[in-house]
């Protein structure tokens, strides 16, 4: 909710009134022109200007250009009134674990990177820190399956399977393994399960049900991640032109 003016990036060249430019009436001389249009149209937005920005972020709503901001949204009262409870039915998976694919599957994020990295995985910086996929699994079943920290192992479900290395963690709970979808080397995807909600027709891409082995060393090639083959072109580039 914090509103801050950062560094800007260099500008974009201006159309000007070339008929057969699309964005030919986007001719802003600076994002705070922009802004300035915007504010005063979005009432949350209304007291925030670039100038006040120089003086450090704002937290929305700001109405008026004299209101300090709202450090707390919902401090003593929710915003939109009194929340309303909906009693609903609970509606099973469409998918459970079973003794031929005994876990479930949740996927998500990590903080370093963004949904399957087509940006993040291209900064050296990020990929150093996570270069990798990484299961992560109770330590009870991981040492039931023989499987220790950093083994590479494969994950398996009814649609397909993928490889990466085990982290033990007692974030997952006994019964259940957590993947991200950041790494093309490791495409989760390819597990889960493409049922669909009754209601919003969303896809079941949060819970299926798979099964975890150990790898065997005979399987353990991998191929390079995107930024690692970014990395290798640019060394081999540097050695040529020594």
């Amino acid at each position: 909710r914090l509103v801050q003016d950062s560094t800007a990036m260099p500008p974009a060249p201006r159309h000007g009134a070339d008929r057969l430019t699309p964005h030919r009436h986007w001719d802003y001389a600076s994002a705070a022109e922009i802004f300035a249009e915007l504010a005063p149209l979005t009432p949350i937005y209304a007291g925030i200007s670039y100038e006040r920005l120089e003086a450090g972020g704002l937290q929305w709503p700001c109405p008026t250009r004299y209101h300090a901001g709202t450090r707390y949204l919902h401090k003593d009262r929710f915003a939109g009134g009194q929340g309303r409870f909906h009693a609903i039915h609970l509606i099973a998976p469409a998918e459970l674990p079973d003794a031929d694919y005994p876990f479930y599957l949740n996927t998500g994020r990590i903080r370093y990177h963004y949904h399957t990295g087509t940006m993040t995985r291209r900064s050296a910086g990020l990929d150093a820190v996570a270069p990798e996929e990484r299961i992560e699994i109770n330590p009870e079943d991981a040492a039931r399956l023989g499987i220790a920290d950093g083994d590479w192992v494969r994950v398996a479900s009814r649609r397909g399977e993928i490889r990466a290395r085990a982290r033990l963690t007692n974030r997952s709970a006994p019964g259940s393994v957590f993947a991200t979808f950041h790494f093309a080397e490791s495409p989760v995807n390819r597990l889960t399960n493409d049922a669909l909600d009754p209601v919003a027709k969303i896809p079941e891409l949060k819970v299926c049900a798979v099964r975890v082995e150990p790898l065997a060393p005979a399987a353990l090639v991998q191929p390079a991640g995107p930024c690692q083959v970014a990395l290798a072109g640019d060394v081999e580039l540097t050695r040529r032109n020594q």
